[in-house]
This record gives structure tokens, sequence and C-alpha cells, in this order.
């Protein structure tokens, strides 16, 4: 009885010893977790590293070389809250995920739509915004046409920005049409310009900004947009830490109209025009 009984005592004390063991491995494991973490190495930083590419109105470069934007206030005023600087990383948009995964940058904050084949890559915050794609034509090469099947042709070239939901949308809702895809989303609107394409698939509002600034060569062949996507940040795989501090961001200005009050201005408003290049 003796014996059995100083059994069971070794027994619970091994047992006590092997659970403060793992409760002491999994705080170590834990406190790795937190060091490594993007939100831990931004802070220890004082900088946070933002990868964009430029789309007009999400991110542009004024008169005097400087970064503005939807997305550039976005970044400006997270990097504010979170009390370091901002690094704004411009990189094309056909390889900013692979960018982001081999740590050139902390975050993706540039329009970014959310959707599944994207999703297996990277992370992605809820969404703190939402577009939609619009599509803008040639008068004389698009003339008469008023719906998206009037595109769906082979001999119709359609331009898009490579990398973009802009081809995935092009691709979907006119899958005959002929795509010319470019690395600059300039050069594609350069190219409707200058009548060598039918049309130009991109993120709303752009299409509409390009009638009215050259309103004698384009128009809005519909109104509005015929897609709607939602729009988050893109972090790294397996950083909990960080994608819970980023939603509570997004979830904070959203409830305060501050996000509100910036789409507003870039989207709806064309106050901001005579600053850029």
């Amino acid at each position: 009885m003796k014996k059995t009984r100083l059994f069971l005592q070794v027994m619970m004390i091994l047992v006590l010893a092997a659970g403060l063991s793992g409760i002491a491995a999994a705080g170590k494991v834990q406190q790795q977790l937190i060091q490594e973490s993007t939100l831990e190495q931004v802070l220890k930083r004082g900088v946070l590293r933002v990868g964009m590419d430029t789309f007009e109105p999400w991110a542009m470069k004024d008169k005097n070389g400087k970064f503005i934007g939807f997305e550039i206030d976005v970044a400006n005023r997270l990097a504010e809250d979170m009390g370091v600087k901002v690094e704004f990383v411009p990189t094309k948009w056909s390889g900013i995920i692979p960018a982001l995964l081999t740590g050139k940058f902390d975050v993706i904050i540039g329009g970014m739509g959310i959707r599944p084949k994207r999703a297996l890559k990277v992370n992605f915050t809820i969404p703190y915004d939402y577009s939609g794609m619009a599509i803008v034509a040639h008068k004389e090469k698009a003339a008469g046409f008023d719906a998206l099947e009037d595109f769906n042709k082979p001999e119709v070239q359609v331009a898009c920005k490579l990398g973009t939901t802009a081809v995935m949308a092009a691709k979907k809702y006119m899958p005959n049409a002929t795509l010319r895809l470019f690395d600059d989303e300039a050069q594609a609107y350069q190219e409707l310009r200058n009548g060598n394409v039918h049309a130009v698939v991109g993120s709303a509002p752009r299409p509409a900004y390009e009638t009215i600034a050259y309103p004698e060569t384009l128009f809005l062949p519909m109104e509005g947009t015929f897609t709607k996507e939602p729009i988050g940040f893109a972090l790294r795989k397996g950083d909990f830490d960080t994608l819970t501090f980023f939603n509570s961001w997004i979830t904070h200005v959203r409830n305060e109209g501050w996000l509100t009050e910036k789409h507003q201005y870039w989207f709806d408003t064309r106050d901001w025009a005579d600053q850029v290049q």
C-alpha cells in the first residue's frame, strides 16, 4: 500500500513537471513568434515598409515627386498610429507578391483585390475599401459599342495592366477579345488615346477620369463598374499578431468615418488633380 502511494506521488510529480515544462516551452515559442512578427520588427525598426504601385487615384506622384493618393493617406495614417515612419517601396504590380514574400517590404497597401488565388500565397486583412472594373473606349475605333458584348470579338483589342484584376475581368467578360498587357497603366491609356486599342479595362474611377480629360477622343460605353471587389492589405502568411492588429486598425478608422472621408476626396472629387504631374 505504501509502495503504491509512493508510486502515485512520484507519477504526480513527473506529470506536474512535464506540464510546467510544456507551458514553459509553449511560452518560449509564443515569445519567439511575437519577436519574429512583422509588427514587432516594424516597431523595433521604427519604419513601416509599404509595397505599392502607381494607380490613379490610389497612388501617384505630385509635381514635386512626392507620393499622394488614397493608399498613400492610408499608409501614412497607419504608420502614424503605430508611432513609426513610413517608407514606400514602388514595385511593378506583376511582381509585387513575390517581393512581399522575399521580405522587400512589410505589407502591400496598393488597392489589391482580395482573390482566392492570391490568398493561397498571402494573408489578407478585412476589406478597407471596395473597387470595381470599368471600361473606357476610343470614340472612333469603338463607335456604336455600348455593352461588354460589343468588345467580345477577336478583332477588338482591349488593354489592361499586367497582373491586375482588370486582366481577370477582361478574360471573364470578354474572353474572345485580344488582350494587350502593359507593365504600366499609363502606357495602356496612352495606347488608347493614340487609337492603337479599342478600350482599356481598369479600376474605377480612372476610366471615367480619362473621358473627362479627353472628351473628344474617349467615351464610357457603359456607366459605372461591371465588377465589385473588396480591397485589403496583403501580408506574409503565419503572422497572426500583425494580421490582428491591421484588422483592428481598419475597424477603428472605418468606424470613425476616416476611410469614408478619404475615399470621397480621392474618388468622388478631382480637387487633387492640379497636384499631379
